[in-house]
């Protein structure tokens, strides 16, 4: 069972909906009974999502009320099945979890209702054995301090076991510390070893604590954040629950991503036959009204504009960067400052930078067929999906030698048999400037860079792996002693 505050196709923010998507249906491909939950946000509606069948309700105290939730259930695909947690006050809103202006005051409150509300649907209604709760970052780390502080002695949740994935340290969910009791818990959790984050109230620090099993999205990340640089103030819990957290690297959604048959690409290509890659990149370069060449190496980017993503090193390389005989595609959103930046560099390089200030998802698709290099230079990266994708398209990965960039990327300068990308260590605009350099230098040995090429799409990095990393995980899981 997995409870989850984002999930495609229903409703998305960002990459932890792509993950809570599709991993479910990777283990119902293998045999799993898995349920969903998640919000009756607004959007879910708006995106043609229809409650389907109300399977009834729910009450949960917050606030010293006991606040209605109505759960519907919708059948996702075979062994899969969604239940969506409906309460209009908390979730007919136009945003997720806030709007331009900020995040919502009453965070705290909507997520803890949408915990507790998966708890009651559990014990009320015949969904299933619940054997393993799978929770998503803070938004539903209270459920296994729920399970622990409120439903202890329940029968059918008693040997239930809780794994929590993190999906990005960076989002902890905190709030003031006097919100603790109006949601129906104990003041003693305020302790320095359970929710007491700085003198605020910290959910994923909960979660962290009661969880029985934590993961995070790669095996190097894993390791980051047991340190201070990485941690986000929660490195030390982490060392010490660090025999209970393992890294998983997430997969890809090879349906969707799949350059043989994906309808946004003026030609499928496959590794047998390379030409409408070429043919996508004259295309990508018409429509972005650069010289058309196939000789000329264009580098693509595709992500948020912040400082996570290596922005700051990479407006520091920029300007020499495009001074090579590249061109260069970016399209994102993100901090407007990075926006007006970019602006100015299109101007003053019109001839070789193409920039789109938007979510785009068919430019997207096109950007990394059409490319041949894929640019990551992230400052940190939990796993990273563009890489994975661009191995998928047969374009090359220049990425910073961090969290899942360095469980998937191995640099071709060092290793030139095996090497599938180009990787930089240091964070500075020197060693980002450096690595370009190497992969304009193999792009012009047509033979090596073809090889290259191959190699990347030959690669698996489909659900389907990770899948199976999930289930062993889940049943070691299953094995450990009651705590």
């Amino acid at each position: 069972m997995t409870a989850v505050s984002e999930m495609v196709p229903y409703v998305k923010t960002g990459g932890l909906a792509d993950v809570a998507g599709a991993l479910p249906r990777a283990l119902s491909m293998l045999g799993c009974e898995c349920h969903s939950f998640l919000p009756a946000y607004r959007a879910v509606r708006n995106n043609g999502f229809g409650l389907a069948r109300k399977l009834g309700e729910v009450f949960v105290p917050i606030r010293g009320n006991r606040e209605k939730g109505v759960i519907w259930s919708l059948n996702d695909r075979r062994n899969h099945t969604i239940y969506f947690i409906e309460h209009d006050g908390y979730f007919n809103r136009e945003g997720l979890y806030g709007t331009a202006d900020g995040d919502y005051a009453d965070n705290a409150e909507r997520f803890a209702f949408f915990s507790r509300a998966v708890i009651e649907a559990l014990r009320t209604f015949p969904i299933a054995p619940v054997d393993i709760i799978h929770l998503h970052d803070w938004q539903t780390a209270l459920i296994p301090i729920y399970l622990k502080e409120k439903y202890s002695s329940e029968s059918k949740l008693g040997a239930a076991r809780t794994v929590l994935t993190i999906h990005n340290m960076a989002y902890q969910g905190l709030f003031d510390k006097q919100i603790l009791p109006q949601l129906d818990l104990p003041w003693e959790l305020f302790q320095i070893g359970k929710m007491e984050f700085w003198g605020r109230l910290n959910f994923l620090k909960g979660g962290l604590a009661y969880s029985d099993l934590l993961i995070t999205v790669s095996p190097t990340y894993a390791r980051e954040i047991q340190t201070p640089d990485c941690g986000a103030g929660l490195d030390g819990l982490l060392r010490d629950r660090s025999h209970d957290l393992k890294g998983i690297l997430n997969g890809i959604d090879t349906t969707e991503w799949n350059p043989g048959t994906d309808p946004h690409l003026g030609a499928n290509f496959s590794a047998a036959n390379l030409n409408g890659k070429y043919m996508n990149k004259i295309e990508l370069q018409k429509k972005l009204r650069l010289h058309e060449s196939r000789d000329v190496m264009l580098i693509g980017f595709v992500g948020r504009l912040a400082d996570q993503k290596g922005l700051d090193i990479l407006f520091q390389a920029l300007r020499g960067i495009l001074e090579l005989p590249v061109q260069m595609v970016v399209l994102g959103t993100g901090d407007r400052g990075y926006h007006d930046k970019l602006n100015q560099l299109k101007l003053q390089f019109p001839k070789q930078l193409c920039v789109e200030l938007s979510f785009n998802n068919e430019l997207a698709h096109r950007i990394y067929a059409g490319s041949d290099v894929f640019l990551m230079p992230s400052r940190y990266e939990p796993c990273g999906l563009g890489q994975l994708i661009s191995f998928r398209y047969g374009t090359i990965p220049v990425v910073r030698k961090t969290g899942g960039l360095a469980d998937t990327v191995r640099d071709a300068s060092i290793d030139p048999a095996e090497g599938n990308g180009f990787v930089f260590s240091e964070y500075s605009r020197s060693a980002l400037t450096d690595a370009v350099c190497r992969a304009l230098a193999v792009f012009r040995e047509k033979s090596r860079w073809t090889n290259l090429v191959h190699r990347a799409m030959a690669l698996d990095f489909s659900w389907k792996r990770s899948a199976e990393a999930y289930i062993r995980l889940y049943e070691h899981a299953l094995g450990m002693a009651v705590s």
